[in-house]
């Protein structure tokens, strides 16, 4: 069953051209754009900077709303983790408010909350002494951790991962694609997974919809895209990749 449905989307963003701004262009981030997402399958959306990828999750996500065009989502109980652990968390607030930022219009006792919150950071394996810390005293990995356990504890159906791991170490990124992987399997979620990078692509995804000036070029299974990729651009980024994980 289809948890996500976009039919046609398109989104424009208006630009100014040359370094005097004179005169306006028209940027076509999303050019009728199409897709279906199964309930519990990670859906891989790759293609360079630049070609759309996260202008869909805004829309997926509420943030921004398309020019035209239909997203049928069949749940609100949705989710972000975002490309930069760095800037994503506030430095100002400890872990423990970080974490429970999304928790405020949840019900329950402060108790309750905080047994919440401590489980969750069980799930992501950071120790409870991270609760009193700030982000500046973790490394990226574990700051990535962080924001994982803070879209996690609100018990998402629905997240999407923009570049999660595009920041990190090739080491540190093949640790957090493992948990992201034990955390879908364990709760039974969704993931649109946003990438450029086509090693991370392969080791995550179900199905793959490769994206080029705000088209769609290609959306098959993940064996498929790599073993047989059909759309010249497909094969072209193929080509380019080194080894996989």
């Amino acid at each position: 069953m289809a948890i996500v449905e976009c039919r046609d989307i398109i989104k424009y963003f208006s630009v100014q051209r040359g370094y005097l701004k004179k005169g306006a262009g028209v940027v076509k981030a999303l050019d009728g754009v199409s897709l279906e997402i199964e309930e519990g399958e990670t859906f891989g959306l790759v293609g360079e900077s630049g070609c759309g990828k996260t202008t869909l999750g805004k829309i997926l996500l509420g943030i921004i709303s398309p020019d035209s065009g239909e997203v049928l989502l069949k749940t609100k109980e949705k989710q972000a983790i975002f490309q930069d652990p760095y800037s994503s968390l506030d430095p100002k607030m400890k872990v423990r408010d970080i974490i429970s930022e999304g928790l405020i219009l949840k019900k329950g006792s402060k108790t309750r909350l905080l047994e919440r919150i401590e489980k969750v950071l069980d799930v992501v394996r950071l120790p409870k002494g991270s609760l009193n810390k700030y982000p500046h005293q973790f490394s990226g990995g574990e700051r990535q951790r962080i924001a994982i356990a803070r879209a996690v504890v609100t018990e998402p159906e629905f997240i999407v991962c923009d570049e999660p791991v595009s920041n990190l170490d090739v080491t540190i990124q093949l640790q957090i694609l493992k948990l992201l992987k034990e955390i879908q399997e364990k709760f039974r979620i969704t993931y649109l997974f946003i990438s450029h990078d086509l090693r991370v692509i392969k080791f995550m995804c179900d199905r793959v919809a490769v994206m080029k000036d705000g088209k769609i070029v290609e959306n098959r299974g993940s064996k498929e895209i790599f073993t047989g990729p059909v759309h010249p651009y497909t094969k072209l980024l193929l080509s380019s990749i080194p080894r996989i994980f």
